[in-house]
């Protein structure tokens, strides 16, 4: 198979990083050059990884390279539909981080660029790919425990906000600046945008849609951000299922500009966590479970090193082979659209107190 030509745009995201080693040591890629948004993040990428050209706009970049066949937006929510635009201009296939917009109206558009464009549009959500979750869906489909009666999830971490900056920014991560509720100076755009994960994997674990969401909001163990960071969601899907679902900026972190080792004030600096409770049993999984921990630097304190980057391989392949093969990505456009849907009606329900119905 003749290796894909792939670019990436901005690398602002939180997930940047963990393509490098992918993009370049896979045989199925060929990794051309990357786009930076300001001096910050090219410092970093060049600092990180030798021989690739680095640019200081998109538009460089792909006038610099015609033969860039697909792009990675590692971009902030507020920039992936013009930069949509500007691969569709050109027939380039996307890979885009996990949030493509809340914005439905741009949803719709975006939908309608990669129609009409025949492109493949994958939206990043790796989690799919984690092991640990294809063992959970494996036992599933084989019907070990049963039809699912309810489904617990935790999507909880430390705050990529002082990391990545634009996570803080309600117009960037949101895409608009919107009141969290009245009488409440915070402003939707925080964890549960970072955290779409569980709202995804329940519907594709029971196959179904959601029906009726609530929700509430905690105050923040972060006063100095403007956006929420711990809330808390229950409610039922179409097909029965009950479900409860924290994704939370809940563990604490250093305030490093660029993650690493000590980043955590807790060991693990993640968690994702499943319960499936089914008519014929119970599966718990501890998603992130396999990683190594160790005393020592920076700061004299017990730390995590992860060791699920099988994840970014699965993910990656499949989008070679959707391209290759002209083939539907499992997490696509618009079946992804009513994960995000139920992510807005989560900030709905905080800001009238109320169940809302899908």
């Amino acid at each position: 198979m003749k290796p894909l030509k792939i670019a990436m745009m901005s690398m602002t995201h939180g997930h940047t990083r963990k393509y490098y080693q992918v993009l370049k040591e896979n045989p199925k890629l060929d990794w051309v050059a990357v786009s930076t948004a300001n001096d910050d993040v090219k410092k970093i990428f060049l600092n990180s990884v030798d021989g690739i050209p680095c640019y200081d706009s998109e538009l460089e970049m792909l006038d610099a390279h015609p033969e860039i066949e697909a792009v990675v937006l590692a971009s902030e929510n507020s920039d992936h539909l013009r930069q949509m635009k500007l691969c569709a201009e050109r027939g380039i296939h996307i890979l885009s981080m996990k949030i493509p917009t809340f914005d439905m109206d741009e949803y719709d558009e975006m939908i309608k660029l990669v129609d009409e464009n025949n492109l493949v549009c994958q939206i990043e959500l790796e989690m799919h790919y984690n092991p640990v979750i294809a063992r959970l869906k494996e036992l599933v489909k084989n019907g070990e425990i049963g039809k699912i009666k309810s489904f617990n999830a935790t999507n909880i971490t430390l705050s990529p906000v002082w990391a990545f900056p634009w996570q803080g920014v309600p117009e960037k991560s949101y895409g608009k600046r919107v009141s969290i509720k009245d009488g409440d100076s915070r402003f939707r755009g925080g964890a549960l945008c970072d955290h779409p994960h569980i709202f995804d994997m329940i519907r594709h674990m029971t196959g179904s849609d959601f029906e009726s969401i609530y929700a509430e909001v905690a105050p923040n163990i972060r006063p100095d951000i403007e956006e929420e960071d711990m809330l808390s969601v229950i409610g039922r899907m179409k097909d029965g299922t009950i479900f409860s679902l924290d994704p939370s900026w809940s563990k604490m972190e250093e305030r490093l500009p660029v993650p690493g080792p000590g980043w955590e004030v807790f060991p693990k600096r993640m968690e994702v966590n499943i319960t499936l409770n089914g008519e014929k049993g119970t599966v718990m999984a501890d998603c992130f479970g396999p990683n190594v921990y160790h005393n020592g630097c920076p700061n004299d304190r017990y730390t995590v090193q992860y060791t699920y980057f099988d994840e970014w391989v699965g993910l990656i392949d499949e989008f070679v082979d959707n391209i290759r093969n002209n083939k539907t990505p499992l997490i696509n456009l618009k079946w992804h659209k009513k994960t995000i849907e139920a992510m807005n009606a989560v900030y709905e329900s905080i800001t009238t107190g109320k169940t809302v119905k899908l």
